[in-house]
């Protein structure tokens, strides 16, 4: 009995302490992620290649930390697509997959100079890189990374019990690059969706487009609402619409919102560009909160049993009338 209760004793303490130290460890683990951080300039950059040319580009790694840690990087190319197939459409993801297709060609035609170092707090450092490109070089969109990650081995982490895992910051700079030559810019829009009723007042207008072509482009949608009876649009971004990048041989599901905030008739427009292809979807549609709707079956319930009720009440009256004159 004794020994039950002296192994639960050491159990109550084993897990206080436990507890009491998780929090500590946490806040450790927190503070030093956040004192290894690293930004790239720019995200994304869109180049014209010549075949038989070489052109110089370049990203920015910055060292943003606030602490006194010096950051350690290395950069790699990669291949750059995305993960679009007939049954996950409305799942535009990016894969840096290395497998070559012919859409990423380009990573054997990158070079990269100074692709390492160690940048100290607030300090920015430029790689550069130069992409040679082929005589023979395809017309159309070529895509790929420039992929900056902390190196693994200069990665110090606070001890712990898990001490051997380190875990790798890394950021990717992707290069969309249309060869000149054979081009092919075709494109159709699939589905150009306004529903016809709500029950909550966030509306969806949807949308899929198609790149049928060879190289790049952006997708265009606009939105407008308009109450019924208004012409004072409730929500637009006709002046400055929606984007969404699509690439060559691939389908894109989009979504543009609009927040209702009272109940009503409304009329809808959407407008889906792609490569000078054009559809127009007009709708008026009905917002009804399901707790204005429930108020509505409640009154015609209230009005069907009412009426039920006069009808009854006029059989009454008419089969006392009937009696009466029977005697």
């Amino acid at each position: 009995m004794k020994k039950v209760k002296n192994k639960m004793r050491r159990m109550i303490i084993v897990i206080s302490v436990a507890i009491l130290i998780s929090p500590i460890m946490a806040l450790t683990m927190r503070v030093f992620a956040e004192s290894r951080s690293f930004a790239l300039s720019p995200m994304s950059q869109k180049v014209v290649l010549t075949p038989g040319e070489t052109y110089e580009g370049s990203i920015d790694v910055i060292n943003p930390s606030k602490s006194d840690s010096d950051f350690h990087y290395l950069a790699t190319i990669g291949a750059y697509g995305v993960k679009s197939d007939e049954d996950s459409v409305d799942d535009y993801a990016s894969t840096t997959e290395n497998d070559i297709t012919k859409f990423n060609q380009i990573v054997n035609w990158i070079e990269l100079k100074n692709d390492r170092g160690t940048l100290a707090p607030n300090e920015m450092a430029t790689i550069s890189f130069y992409i040679n490109v082929p005589e023979d070089a395809p017309g159309g969109g070529q895509y790929a990374t420039i992929l900056v990650q902390e190196d693994p081995q200069a990665i110090d982490i606070p001890e712990t019990e898990d001490s051997s895992i380190k875990e790798v910051m890394q950021m990717a700079s992707i290069i969309y690059a249309e060869i000149a030559g054979d081009t092919i810019r075709e494109g159709e829009i699939i589905d150009n969706n306004i529903p016809a009723f709500l029950l909550n007042g966030q509306f969806e207008a949807t949308s899929m487009v198609k790149n049928n072509g060879n190289v790049h482009t952006d997708a265009e949608y606009t939105l407008q609402v308009w109450p019924l009876f208004s012409d004072e649009e409730v929500c637009t971004n006709e002046e400055d619409p929606a984007k969404s990048l699509i690439l060559p041989e691939t389908k894109r599901y989009h979504a543009e919102s609009c927040n209702l905030t009272a109940p009503g008739i409304y009329k809808v427009k959407q407008i889906v560009r792609i490569f000078g292809e054009e559809s127009i979807a007009e709708k008026t549609i009905i917002y009804c909160p399901i707790w204005l709707l429930f108020i509505i079956l409640a009154v015609i319930a209230s009005i069907i049993i009412w009426i039920i009720m006069r009808v009854r009440a006029r059989g009454k009256t008419s089969r006392k009338a009937v009696s009466k004159s029977d005697e």
